[in-house]
């Protein structure tokens, strides 16, 4: 194996070599967060002394086990899982081998609910964006209770102050990547995208990065005060202590990731406002204002932004479940009451929509509008329409359809891994067709590189994958 070495500010770190690519794992961007400290802002990282090894993955945040849902093979989208470790606020680099300089940087938040994910994910190897000329970062992030849960003597979404500091270390350190630390590109899917958008609405994040692409998220995700006090009284109950910092101190990290179990199912409808995630995660951002209402007052305004949604959002909540051909339209005026405080006229607007269409494919429209598709709008028009791109991805598999997470693989030009097709995967018996994948990716390389990703900007779809008929 071929080795490179490059000095960051805490120290000299060792990657490797492969297929032109210097891969770079495991970075510390901050302090390991154990104890008491699992509820505080992030700390900066201890220097080290000599070389330290970067060729091996790290260890990943405490989380609970997800590498199925129902019937379906989760294990590229969440990788390993908890791989126990303290030492696991890291980065992963991947860059073009030899020396280079100014190179775009990408930055990748992963999703996972904000409860599981990791840079592990196979679905998040960077190569083909170094390949391209790029500079990749896969963040891992504190999650679940230690990253988002709601506490009176603790900062709220430690999770999201990780990504800041993340980025912080990016503009400190990726020039020796070969980096351009003035354009910086943060991307992320689900979870990660809705993290993002209150990334960007975050007065901290000014001067952190330049453009932003949100796949699949959400601008109104975010759980109020009220709505997150549900969620620490419950899991307080549980444990069998206080709700605070203080007192969960001491419950270990085990402890911490089974309470999640106990999570499920809470109703988060609080002073008369709805979960926004429709009961999908306990967790999530915790704010006064949604973040498309801070961008919508011109927080950001000089982001590129580009986000977008999958036109079958709603099938991975159903269809790996075998909830999509049993849905009854009691099970459909039940999804509606979740988002809308009139459920009876939601669903007679969906079926005037779509006369056709079965119960199943009603309750996936309201999921998928109810998780992306309005927090996206809402996202997409807050921002000024001359840097806005707006993208739907529609290509289907053979089970899911253009579902939840399936344009990861193309975006990551890694449609072709053999471990997204067949029985019980992603793309089922269905054929990716390569020539989408290097479309996709290209056109993310090209909007990290340019600032357009190749078609006019406007608060409405600009471009369909693959092409609209």
């Amino acid at each position: 194996m071929r080795h490179e070495e490059i000095t960051v500010d805490t120290g000299a770190v060792r990657g490797y070599l492969a297929d032109g690519v210097a891969v770079f794992h495991a970075i510390p961007y901050a302090a390991a967060p154990h104890g008491a400290a699992r509820f505080a802002p992030p700390q900066p990282p201890t220097p080290w002394q000599g070389v330290r090894d970067a060729t091996r993955p790290g260890p990943t945040a405490p989380q609970p086990k997800r590498d199925a849902f129902g019937g379906l093979d989760m294990s590229p989208y969440f990788g390993p899982g908890w791989v126990p470790g303290e030492e696991y606020l890291t980065v992963d680099v991947r860059t073009p081998a030899g020396r280079h300089a100014d190179l775009p940087v990408m930055v990748f938040v992963h999703g996972g609910g904000f409860t599981a994910g990791s840079t592990r994910s196979p679905l998040y190897d960077g190569t083909a964006f170094a390949r391209d000329g790029v500079v990749l970062v896969t963040v891992n992030y504190r999650l679940n209770v230690a990253g988002f849960l709601h506490l009176p003597d603790a900062p709220d979404n430690r999770g999201l102050l990780d990504v800041l500091a993340a980025l912080g270390w990016v503009r400190r350190n990726i020039a020796a990547f070969g980096g351009d630390p003035g354009n910086v590109t943060v991307f992320g899917q689900s979870a990660g995208a809705t993290l993002l958008g209150a990334v960007l609405a975050d007065p901290r994040s000014e001067g952190l990065l330049r453009r932003a692409i949100l796949q699949s998220g959400s601008g109104t995700g975010a759980f109020t005060p009220a709505q997150a006090g549900i969620v620490t009284r419950r899991l307080a109950e549980h444990l069998g202590v206080p709700g605070t910092a203080a007192a969960l101190a001491d419950v270990p990290d085990a402890d911490l990731v089974a309470a999640c179990s106990a999570l499920g199912g809470l109703d988060l409808a609080a002073d008369g406002t709805p979960d926004p995630l429709m009961g999908l995660s306990p967790f999530s951002v915790v704010a006064d204002e949604q973040p498309a209402t801070a961008l919508a007052r011109g927080v950001a305004a000089d982001v590129d932004l580009m986000v977008g949604t999958n036109s079958d959002e709603g099938h991975l909540y159903l269809v790996p479940l075998g909830k999509f051909t049993t849905s009854t339209w009691q099970d459909v005026h039940d999804t509606a009451a979740l988002m809308s405080a009139d459920p009876a006229a939601e669903v007679a607007a969906r079926r005037r929509a779509h006369p056709d269409a079965t119960a199943g494919q009603i309750r996936s429209r309201l999921l998928a509008e109810g998780l992306f598709g309005a927090g996206t709008r809402a996202l997409a028009r807050a921002h000024p329409a001359h840097n806005t791109y707006v993208y739907e991805f529609t290509w289907q598999s053979s089970e899911l359809g253009a579902t939840h997470t399936m344009e990861l693989p193309f975006v990551f030009d890694l449609a072709h891994l053999a471990a997204l097709s067949g029985r019980g995967k992603l793309f089922g018996t269905a054929v990716p067709p390569s020539e989408l994948a290097k479309e996709v990716h290209a056109d993310w390389v090209r909007f990290a590189a340019t600032g357009t990703p190749g078609w006019p900007p406007s608060h409405d779809v600009g471009k369909y994958y693959p092409t609209h008929p």
